[in-house]
């Protein structure tokens, strides 16, 4: 590992990855006592993370939290993280969000399909297991400065740039399970790039930590820039994980 990646943190906070799962999700699956519906640009996510829904005024889901004793209903949203780039499983385990607590009317007295949600618990699932996240944690944190970004980097890295990506891929060496039939931009935050490398079954995915956090698209190029023009001994140690590659 080098020098750069000690001196800090290399991963965002669970806060972290809450927000930035919040920023770049544009959908969700929102669960009731009753019923259950997929939300497709149908929410938004201010400054401190507070969750709103707009679905058409003259929605199910409007009438029934129209409907709802005392005016609320008790719901859980839950946000998946899903990849960018066109590879066999889209869904990345390393981040989903679930959010309960209450919907109720933003403009109480009318009802214009315009809902808040009250938040009681965030809990934020990864490979590692599941971990509860405190609501002011989750307010003061703010979404890695690439997650607004992060797909359209990751689709033109992809797209125009397959030459970097399979260079990442040579570098990682022994590291790499061999038979690799394609290679793709995975995911993407201030710390580092992911990988996402296929066989004929199974897949390896290979995290390489920048020398020194990304701040805005511009210096995330830079970064991956500096990965590939490391010498041997400065390059950052990729680790691979997910599912068995064969």
């Amino acid at each position: 590992m080098s020098a750069a990646a000690d001196a800090g943190p290399t991963e965002p906070t669970a806060a972290e990855r809450v927000r930035s799962v919040l920023a770049q999700a544009a959908s969700l699956s929102l669960v009731t006592q009753a019923q259950c519906y997929d939300l497709i640009g149908m929410h938004a996510v201010d400054a401190r993370g507070r969750i709103s829904l707009h679905p058409p005024a003259d929605s199910p889901l409007t009438a029934h939290v129209a409907t709802a004793p005392r005016g609320s209903l008790a719901a859980l949203l839950d946000f998946t993280d899903v990849a960018a780039t066109a590879i066999r499983d889209r869904v990345r385990a390393r981040a989903r969000v679930t959010v309960s607590g209450w919907l109720t009317p933003q403009r109480p007295g009318r009802i214009d399909g315009r809902l808040r949600l009250d938040a009681a618990r965030v809990t934020l699932r990864t490979p590692a297991g599941a971990v509860e996240v405190g609501l002011d944690e989750v307010a003061l944190a703010q979404p890695d400065p690439l997650a607004a970004e992060e797909a359209d980097m990751l689709t033109h890295l992809a797209d125009a740039h397959e030459d970097l990506v399979s260079e990442l891929v040579v570098r990682a060496g022994a590291h790499l399970p061999s038979g690799v039939l394609r290679a793709a931009p995975f995911a993407l935050d201030r710390h580092g790039i992911t990988v996402r490398c296929e066989y004929r079954r199974g897949h390896c995915d290979l995290r390489f930590p920048f020398p020194a956090p990304a701040h805005d698209p511009a210096e995330a190029g830079e970064q991956v820039r500096r990965l590939l023009t490391a010498p041997p001994c400065a390059r950052p140690r990729p680790s691979s994980a997910r599912s068995r590659a064969t």
